[in-house]
């Protein structure tokens, strides 16, 4: 019989947070439970109404929306997840989780989970993408097994072109399917 792999895919706030919606849609497809979170930023962009109804699961927003007096949410959902996909990844959010920062839902769920399989993909500006200060977080998180997926060289929502693109939704999915079959998930 095969196991339901479960993934927790956290958005930020970027133009590209648009593109989790086909995320959700391609994990739901290859038969995935999948829960999202959702910073702020990330809400200003995409609702979470549309997420909830991709995924069939509520998004989790808030750091104090906690539903059972028993556990604590940010810390049980990730004993239930598999893998976590921060896509897209912004400079801020980058920052925050190499700094050890947890000011918000997305964050505390995202420093609890350092010892599951973590992925990001980054999305920003080109500027942004190449500034020394964001490498190094870049590398920080690396460092500590993240694996990043590669942003793609295009011309982004500023006008500028470059690296800093989300990468392709096929290469992400694909990236997540080849690191969970390489970590000794069964099927």
């Amino acid at each position: 019989m095969k196991n339901k792999k479960t993934i927790l895919i956290a958005v930020t706030g970027s133009i590209a947070a648009y593109k989790a919606a086909d995320l959700v849609s391609r994990f739901i497809k290859e038969d995935w439970n999948v829960h999202v979170v959702m910073s702020a930023s990330a809400q200003k962009f995409i609702t979470p109404f549309t997420l909830q109804t991709l995924s069939q699961n509520e998004v989790i927003i808030d750091t104090f929306d906690e539903r059972d007096p028993k556990a604590i949410y940010h810390v049980d959902i990730v004993k239930h997840v598999d893998v976590i996909l921060l896509a897209p990844a912004s400079a801020h959010t980058i920052g925050k989780i190499a700094m050890g920062l947890a000011d918000n839902m997305l964050t505390n769920i995202l420093l609890v989970g350092h010892n599951k399989l973590r992925i990001y993909a980054p999305a920003m500006n080109t500027n942004m993408y190449l500034n020394p200060i964001v490498q190094k977080n870049m590398k920080i998180l690396e460092d500590t097994a993240w694996k990043k997926i590669r942003p793609k060289h295009a011309r982004l929502a500023c006008g500028d072109e470059g690296i800093g693109a989300l990468a392709d939704i096929d290469v992400i999915v694909s990236s997540v399917l080849e690191s969970v079959s390489t970590h000794g998930f069964i099927d």
